[in-house]
């Protein structure tokens, strides 16, 4: 039985995917690889809805969190990281490895970034050339509004960074109209495909720090991917049955549409709410208007035991749920629902929750007779 993933992602791979993914591989120099890549990268504009350019990387999504920093700035310069759990944290860590001088505002897990906050820091560091935020944090299932951060940016030198790694697909996202200068996106999310591509978009903005940079950058360097993009290639060997697999799978995503995907998922993700407070678990997030469509974060409530909980469903159904991240790795689980889950595939968790809620509850009455 193949294991079912209710994980942040990567998720499970619908069968379409699968099947191109087991065909032949073409070479990436020649020219029918060239009319993909430059069809691919027309789907993704329309994706990001942008007209600008969008890169395709072989790499997780951290590694394009990486890029976006060695690409658009310098050793020394100013950011400003809105830390709103484990994923802010990372921003932080990789500009501190640039050795950039890191401004950060941090929040309580579960809470979104305040406004208000982003300008204070802008009037205390008024050199700050860079904003970084993370869109969907799957770490807490809060979902950042991205476009008054980009509207406020945008008044000022500094460029908006958005890692939308989860946050693609799932959730409105404008790339142009929200003033977003580099978004950083990849393949095992909201794209329905095995981890190994990620996406930068690029404003005007953004290409023209790019000339300004002088961190050391060879794999990563995005004028390299912008020169060989006019000719249809990567600069260096791509992961080729991905893009392939990328150029079905945007088809799925654009002939259903980004609008229904985003509601079907927002239905799914209430299901899962309703049916797991009926089972006992707390929902971390209670605030309808920063819920991510991603993952239901919810809490044991010393109902259950995460850790036995997540074995029992591994082990003997081949289902994998995921623990929380940080101090609530004890604490959490988080529902993912990236792939194509049905209501009946809830019911069926649920119903395997109880299976464990009984067992346990028998084993405790064993033992207090």
């Amino acid at each position: 039985m193949s294991k079912k993933l209710f994980t942040p992602g990567p998720g499970n791979v619908p069968q379409f995917i699968r099947v191109q993914l087991s065909k032949d591989l073409i070479h990436h120099r020649m020219s029918d690889y060239e009319k993909i890549l430059k069809r691919v990268e027309k789907k993704l504009q329309e994706v990001f809805m942008t007209k600008q350019d969008v890169l395709v990387l072989t790499s997780s999504g951290t590694g394009a969190m990486e890029s976006s920093v060695v690409n658009l700035f310098s050793k020394g310069d100013e950011v400003l990281v809105i830390n709103t759990g484990f994923f802010g944290q990372r921003f932080i860590d990789i500009c501190n490895t640039y050795e950039l001088k890191v401004h950060q505002i941090d929040y309580k897990w579960g809470q979104t970034y305040q406004l208000q906050d982003v300008k204070e820091m802008f009037n205390k560091h008024p050199k700050i050339k860079g904003v970084f935020v993370t869109y969907h944090e799957t770490s807490t299932g809060v979902l950042n509004n991205i476009e008054p951060l980009g509207e406020f940016v945008h008044t000022t030198s500094a460029l908006l960074i958005a890692d939308c790694i989860s946050g693609m697909i799932h959730h409105p996202f404008e790339f142009d109209k929200w003033k977003v200068d580099c978004a950083v996106a990849s393949s095992q999310k909201g794209f329905l495909l095995p981890p190994g591509l990620a996406f930068v978009a690029l404003s005007k903005k953004a290409k023209e720090a790019m000339t300004e940079s002088n961190l050391p950058k060879y794999y990563w360097n995005y004028q390299k991917y912008i020169n060989y993009f006019k000719k249809g290639q990567n600069p260096y060997t791509p992961s080729i049955s991905l893009v392939l697999a990328l150029d079905i799978a945007l088809d799925m995503i654009l002939e259903k549409g980004i609008d229904r995907i985003i509601q079907e998922k927002m239905m799914l993700r209430k299901y899962i709410e309703a049916k797991m407070q009926e089972l006992g678990f707390e929902l971390f997030i209670k605030d309808e208007v920063i819920k991510g469509n991603v993952l239901v974060p919810i809490l044991s409530n010393h109902n259950y035991d995460i850790n036995k909980l997540v074995n029992f469903l591994d082990n003997r159904y081949n289902i994998t749920v995921s623990k929380g991240q940080g101090p609530y790795t004890e604490l959490m689980l988080r529902i993912g629902f990236l792939s194509e889950f049905s209501y009946e595939d809830i019911d069926d968790l649920v119903n395997k929750i109880l299976e464990y809620k009984a067992i346990e509850d028998e084993n405790q009455n064993e033992q207090v007779s």
